[in-house]
């Protein structure tokens, strides 16, 4: 290289493009972080809309935008008027319920796979709850069959009992996201099958006696009689749903519709 000439430049480092978050995003992660690490507690009250902006350095608009996200994602309760303003709400087993929900008409799960589902995971509540039912747990049980027996050819009587009972056998097992789970699971099921031609004298009958073997068990703490026979109900249910289902395709066909 001759004295006094500069250096070659070469192709050099490169960069990627940067993606800046938003400052409404960014707020509303500190925010989030806050309500699930415990920080902000159930119910309490944020600073009113022009102390976050004080506080934060940010601008009105910027602060309501995060508070909405908070919103939308129901960590905050926003209250309109005077005494109003942004409180805390914790996600709580409604949340994963309504998420399942959302999810399950959202990408049209199909019954089919409702059915697996209920299949893999409603026996291990009943074991739970075999483990874990407290005295509460099993009137509940008791009365939601009782309700059921009694309910006669009222069959949206007899369906709201039966997911009551399901629901309190999942509640006896005591976790949080079995409960909600199943809570979205078993009504998103019923609400797909043509119940009112399914659920016959026949199947009436069945479902309170398999309800009250696996009360039994559950009251007993066998686990092992409670897996079980949770698991043949709950096959059974789904093959039963599949040849009614089954045969309205075949009447569909025939009828040319």
């Amino acid at each position: 290289m001759h004295n006094g000439e500069r250096p070659s430049r070469g192709p050099g480092p490169r960069f990627e493009a940067l993606t800046v978050p938003k400052a409404s995003d960014v707020l509303a992660a500190e925010v989030r972080e806050r309500i699930l690490t415990g920080e902000f507690a159930e119910g309490m009250a944020l600073p009113p809309e022009r102390q976050l902006v004080e506080q934060t350095g940010l601008s009105r608009a910027t602060v309501r935008e995060a508070l909405r996200i908070l919103e939308v994602e129901r960590l905050l309760d926003i209250r309109p008027g005077r005494g109003g303003g942004a409180y805390v709400h914790r996600p709580g087993r409604e949340s994963v319920a309504n998420t399942v929900r959302l999810v399950i008409r959202g990408q049209q799960i199909r019954l089919e796979a409702l059915h697996e589902t209920r299949e893999a995971i409603e026996p291990a509540c009943a074991a739970l709850a075999a483990g874990r039912r407290s005295a509460e747990d099993l009137a509940e049980l008791e009365a939601a069959n009782a309700d059921l027996i009694a309910s006669g050819d009222d069959i949206q009587r007899f369906l709201r009992a039966n997911i009551r009972w399901h629901n309190a056998v999942a509640k006896a097992g005591d976790n949080e996201l079995l409960i909600g789970f199943m809570s979205a699971l078993s009504q998103s099921i019923y609400a797909a099958t043509n119940l009112e031609r399914f659920m016959d004298a026949e199947i009436r009958d069945l479902t309170a006696r398999a309800h009250a073997r696996i009360t039994d068990a559950i009251r007993d703490g066998d686990r092992a009689a409670a897996t079980r026979r949770m698991t043949r109900h709950v096959c059974g249910f789904a093959r039963a749903a599949a040849e009614v289902d089954g045969r309205e395709r075949v009447e569909l066909a025939e009828s040319g519709d």
